[in-house]
């Protein structure tokens, strides 16, 4: 169990082959009218079969030092049983305990094929021109100097220079920013970076392992080292509950004996009976059950919580985390604010801007045209210039209009009087008069304020974690009204931030984003979520928990469904316990069979595999 993440090949080789061929062994050996001997053999083959790996484990892991753990506790329980030939509860036991551990195998293999169906959407090709035609290629197998297209709306998939051409370039994914950027000939461009409008030609300077993705993929796997796994539920049980068995068992088998000077033998015989009575077949079932329960149910509402380890951490997370861009926020630019001067009106102010953009597929000039809402027709536009990075200017209806940054209309003398604004601000001149300025920024999701205050009500702390300049931050958090915010951040920054806020406090730190930077936060955090729909490969791959549609109200799903699932589990072992308890302490005085405590633990079983499936439906 404890092994899942190392051994997958060798340890699910084939279970079910082997643990189906061990049932109906083990069935034959108890319909079968055989002699004792040959019975004993078909048993020792099925526990073999059925029980090998674990009986291997408890043996590898006592000489690697980590004695108490549930395979040792089975494996003692079993042979017990074979001492005092009750061979059936030990080939029972272990058949259990397989398929226990086969359906919790089952849930993160689920999860874990719908993260790898989802990265498979993405677009991973680089067009290499030959003789005019395009082909796609793998990434991998361009060299160095190699030429690349990269056509609108496609992925960026080497790090190189432009010769040729201009874009808009969405940089999201890589930095977290919000604002688009223009790049032209010379520029230096990187892969996961998405051309918004334009095609370029880019000369690759780096190859597939070298370039910016593939170290933040690095960077990934070492913040993974500094994250130790949380063990296994079952794990960290039977670190206690196995030695204090097992001295029971010992004190149980010496100390009539020597007190009492009662029968060796008699007290021996019980005491082997009480480690078969106190091997965990309920719990050892039920808890993978729960787990795989709940992440299935969870799967159902579009979260996949990658096992058993991620669910438990999710229960006790005190402080959830923030990206902003792409995660509160839906990554795609409104018009906000329209501020006109006097000698404007805010209608006048957005048709002149649209009008002088109208020919651009710029984002900025698509957030006008969409905010202005009409249709453009018959009007006269000359002298285009474009200044990258700065704005245009045109001739509309023989009015030199100007459209662009602060910086672009003071370069033409016009001067400029303006509030600070959070978002991106573009200022309108017409015939050297200014204008006024339009607002344009990042929308909030829907649902990330009932989010934010269904988090508060939970008694979680929320925080915002963003690239992007502090006004913009400040007019986000006041919006959605979350506790804290840092702004102005960069990736490496985000870590440090992550690392402080789990020194300061005593819960689980979750944090949610989705762009490549953001891969490192999420493996650095006790919990890492990303957002599957938009975010890129890198973030789905470093998170715990995947968020198939964006949405920031499944976090809350998440929390929910982990809580109800750990409860579901703990409510297992108590009843588990109490019924072992009572068992046990008959079985000590010799008042209960095998079999009775093998039918109790068999019934506990059942009944805390139906409260198991509980967490399957979850609302």
């Amino acid at each position: 169990m404890c092994e899942h993440n190392h051994s997958h090949h060798h340890h699910h080789s084939s279970p079910v082959l082997r643990v189906s061929i061990a049932a109906v062994i083990f069935a034959a050996s108890i319909l079968l009218p055989f002699s004792d001997t040959l019975r004993l053999c078909f048993f020792a083959a099925a526990y073999l079969l059925a029980g090998g790996d674990v009986v291997y484990k408890a043996v590898s892991h006592i000489v690697k030092g980590k004695i108490f753990d549930e395979n040792l506790l089975m494996t003692i329980a079993t042979l017990g049983a074979f001492a005092i030939k009750e061979y059936p509860e030990a080939v029972m036991v272990m058949i259990l305990y397989q398929i226990g551990e086969y359906f919790q195998h089952r849930a993160v293999e689920k999860s874990r094929h719908s993260i790898s169906k989802l990265m498979d959407i993405r677009p991973d090709y680089a067009n290499i021109e030959k003789d005019g035609k395009l082909f796609k290629v793998n990434p991998e197998t361009v060299a160095l100097g190699d030429i690349i297209v990269v056509k609108t709306g496609e992925k960026i998939p080497l790090d190189g220079t432009i010769i040729e051409g201009q874009a808009v370039l969405d940089t999201s994914a890589l930095t977290g920013e919000s604002l688009p950027r223009n790049v032209k000939t010379q520029d230096g461009v990187l892969n996961g970076c998405i051309n918004t409008n334009g095609m370029i030609k880019i000369k690759v300077e780096k190859t597939f392992g070298e370039s910016t993705v593939a170290k933040i993929l690095e960077l990934v796997e070492h913040a993974e080292t500094k994250k130790s796994k949380t063990e296994n539920f079952i794990t960290r049980f039977a670190r206690y509950y196995t030695p204090a068995v097992v001295l029971a068992a010992v004190l149980l088998s010496s100390l009539p004996p020597l007190i009492l000077g009662s029968s060796f033998q008699l007290w021996f015989e019980r005491a082997l009976t009480f480690l078969v009575i106190s091997c965990p077949c309920a719990l050892v079932i039920s808890v993978p059950l729960s787990f795989f329960a709940g992440i299935g149910g969870a799967s159902r509402n579009g979260v996949l919580i990658k096992g058993g380890n991620s669910m438990e951490t999710l229960s006790k997370v005190r402080v959830a985390v923030f990206d902003k861009t792409g995660t509160l926020t839906k990554g795609v630019f409104q018009v906000q604010k329209i501020n006109p001067q006097k000698i404007s009106s805010a209608d006048e102010l957005l048709e002149t801007a649209t009008l002088a953009e109208s020919f651009s597929n710029h984002p900025i000039a698509l957030s006008l045209k969409q905010a202005y809402g009409k249709e453009i027709k018959n009007i006269n536009l000359t002298n285009i210039e474009e200044f990258a990075g700065k704005g245009v200017k045109v001739s509309l209806n023989d009015d030199e209009i100007l459209v662009g940054s602060k910086r672009l209309l003071e370069q033409n003398n016009i001067s400029v009087n303006a509030q600070p604004e959070a978002g991106t601000v573009v200022f309108v001149a017409k015939n050297k008069h200014y204008l006024g300025n339009i607002v344009i920024s990042d929308e909030i999701k829907d649902d990330t304020p009932q989010t934010i205050s269904q988090l508060n009500a939970m008694e979680i702390k929320t925080v915002m974690l963003t690239g992007d300049n502090s006004q913009s931050a400040q007019a986000i958090a006041e919006k959605i009204k979350i506790d804290n915010f840092y702004a102005n951040l960069l990736p490496a920054q985000k870590v440090e931030k992550i690392e402080q806020l789990m020194l300061e406090n005593t819960g689980k730190v979750l944090f949610v984003g989705d762009g490549i930077n953001d891969a490192p936060v999420l493996m650095r955090a006790d919990i890492g979520i990303a957002m599957g729909g938009l975010g890129s490969d890198a973030a789905i791959e470093a998170a715990d928990v995947v968020i198939m549609d964006d949405k920031p109200s499944k976090i809350v799903t998440a929390l929910k469904i982990s809580g109800k699932t750990l409860a579901i589990v703990k409510q297992n072992i108590a009843f588990a316990l109490g019924v072992k308890a009572l068992f046990l302490s008959l079985g000590a005085l010799g008042m209960m069979t095998m079999w009775g405590a093998v039918f109790a633990d068999v019934g506990v079983s059942v009944l805390a595999v139906l409260n198991s499936l509980r967490a399957l439906r979850i609302k």
